[in-house]
């Protein structure tokens, strides 16, 4: 990690965790206690009960959000009768890779995954499906449809859209600004920033003087911003395509002394966001509700593994809600309290 002036910065947000998005947590994958895995189907699912193992892999439980995902997921499975192992793959599609190719081994029933890429997840999904253990994806799609069996995901577009136009009202139509960037090979970074340019682009009194992907990390966002600041000081606003590049960019801007003057909107609704809005240190957030598209995927899981069939179309989307100071109260980790 960078570590060359990230600390004394970071220590300026009080209460704020670093979640470092691609950084593991080294612990390998846990096994509630309950009933024994039961072999998957030939087919993949239909005529089955309750019981057996439901595989849940994500990114790194660093990041506030898939940790949000992984509980929810694991909550709901045991609720409805099922053993549940939870694994990160911390965006490494060979790390993604052995864990699938685990949970087929183990004669998992079902494999919910946030995958590690949009192209490189896709045969190893083909390749639990073919071994009979149905996919079920959230937060990421993958460039494929027809291989696994449900991806449920926020509505990326609608929300980035959201964002944007506070972000818009905030700067009062004009200025200067910074967008940051998301991974290339996450499909939702793409999306995320052309929903900002949607609306920004109407306002041609907002100048974006500097892109940069920082790969959905904070110490990254925090050197990069930093990078920018020394370059250009004349900055009314940063829009970032998720809240820990934003709260890396709240800590750089802060640092320099330029906070008050300066409009923070993220992505993601974490708590960490919600916090930092609240202290006036950001303007704005989207909320993508992580434990309710977590907990659907579990649900059509169920579904299938007992009747074949989830009952929904595969490519499913869950809107987005805004965040700002005047509504932060009645949210929680990653959806409504």
């Amino acid at each position: 990690m960078r570590r060359r002036g990230v600390g004394l910065a970071l220590s300026l947000l009080a209460g704020t965790s670093l979640l470092a998005a691609c950084g593991s947590t080294g612990a390998p994958a846990q096994s509630s206690p309950g009933a024994q895995a039961v072999s998957a189907s030939p087919t993949g699912g239909g005529g089955g009960q309750a019981g057996g193992l439901i595989a849940i892999i994500t990114p790194s439980h660093d990041n506030p959000f898939f940790k949000a995902e992984a509980d929810s997921a694991k909550a709901k499975a045991e609720e409805l009768g099922y053993e549940t192992s939870v694994a990160s793959h911390d965006d490494d599609p060979n790390k993604q890779s052995e864990l699938i190719d685990a949970a087929i081994s183990r004669q998992a029933k079902a494999i919910v995954l946030d995958n590690a890429g949009a192209d490189a997840s896709i045969g190893p999904v083909r390749k639990a499906t073919e071994a009979g253990v149905p996919v079920f994806l959230i937060d990421r799609e993958i460039n494929a449809t027809g291989v696994a069996k449900a991806q449920i995901v926020s509505n990326n577009s609608q929300g980035a859209q959201l964002a944007a136009q506070s972000f818009v009202e905030a700067m009062k139509e004009k200025g200067n600004y910074v967008e940051l960037v998301g991974k290339e090979s996450d499909t939702n970074a793409s999306v995320r920033s052309k929903g900002f340019s949607d609306v920004i682009s109407q306002y041609p009194d907002l100048k974006l003087v500097a892109k940069e992907s920082a790969n959905w990390d904070q110490q990254e966002a925090f050197t990069k911003m930093e990078t920018i600041i020394q370059k250009n000081r004349d900055i009314q606003g940063v829009i970032a395509g998720n809240d820990t590049m934003a709260l890396g960019a709240v800590a750089a801007l802060k640092a320099a002394g330029m906070l008050d003057k300066v409009v923070v909107v993220g992505f993601d609704g974490s708590p960490d966001a919600i916090a930092a809005i609240k202290a006036g240190d950001m303007h704005a957030t989207a909320l993508q509700p992580a434990a309710l598209a977590a907990q659907s995927a579990v649900e059509q899981a169920d579904a299938f593994i007992k009747n074949g069939s989830t009952g929904k179309e595969e490519k499913q989307s869950i809107d987005c809600e805004l965040v700002t100071k005047e509504n932060a109260d009645e949210f929680g980790v990653f959806g409504r309290k």
